[in-house]
């Protein structure tokens, strides 16, 4: 099967992804936007951008029905989670996309190991909450974080709110879809200058094609979501964490330490 022929069903996982998992679209997007399309890394990260903000917030519409959206996590962590993400975006003008891949896997695979091996979580929704100054932080140092790597953050958001602000994982699944769209637009509206300051342009045909087929893929992975245990569902995410933090950071290292 050619590279053109996959990067459909590639389209299809990344929606999966996020509406299973409520992360993990920009671990798709991008390297089907690179290795597939032949993108430049600049070019599929401001892609990626866009599309995984536009499915995530199509994804978001069933959660927000069936009221499973935090608000006060969406305020305290994804407001301020924007501010860091255009930080992050900004400073990503000044390091190369082989980088920007690099330390995108190491995060990945950082994030995998503390879903494989989280604290005990029962009874964490009766405990008090996080205090409003503390979630804010997390969310500034996780947007910088996603900025600077050019993904939504799901991948990130989801561990934090769950380990850090105690959500069940149904709950942050649901959560972190918003927090996403709004991230992922603010970063897009950045790194719309970091291309034009690099002379780089947008592939619009792309960009729409994969987001219609993520769309589809979304509500897909939010049927699935509801007929799988929180456990699994957890594991099922570490897994797909510490494959692809892996395969990128095999291809990306190389590169990234001017082998």
């Amino acid at each position: 099967m050619s590279a053109a022929l996959l990067v459909w069903p590639g389209a299809i996982a990344i929606g999966v992804s996020l509406g299973l998992l409520g992360s993990g679209g920009s671990i798709l997007t991008v390297p089907v936007l690179v290795y597939l399309l032949g993108q430049d890394e600049k070019v599929a990260i401001a892609g990626s951008l866009a599309i995984v903000g536009t499915i995530a917030l199509v994804g978001s519409l069933p959660y927000l029905r069936r009221r499973l959206v935090d608000g006060r996590a969406v305020m305290l962590f994804g407001f301020p989670g924007m501010i860091g993400t255009y930080s992050g975006a900004w400073l990503a003008g000044y390091v190369s996309g082989v980088l920007q891949l690099a330390v995108f896997a190491v995060v990945m695979l950082v994030a995998a190991w503390f879903m494989l091996r989280p604290p005990r979580l029962e009874g964490r929704e009766t405990e008090a909450p996080r205090a409003a100054v503390s979630i804010a932080g997390d969310g500034l140092a996780v947007g910088v974080i996603t900025g600077l790597v050019g993904v939504g953050g799901g991948f990130l958001i989801v561990p934090a709110l769950v380990l850090l602000g105690g959500l069940p994982m149904h709950r942050a699944v649901a959560t972190s879809l918003v927090i996403i769209a709004l991230k992922s637009y603010t970063g897009f509206w950045k790194y719309l200058d970091v291309l034009s300051e690099q002379n780089l342009e947008l592939d619009w045909s792309a960009v729409g094609l994969v987001t219609a087929l993520g769309i589809g893929g979304s509500f897909i992975g939010n049927l699935l979501a509801n007929r799988l245990h929180q456990d699994r569902l957890r594991r099922i995410f570490g897994v797909f964490l510490l494959v692809m933090g892996a395969y990128i950071l095999a291809k990306s290292a190389p590169g990234a330490l001017g082998f």
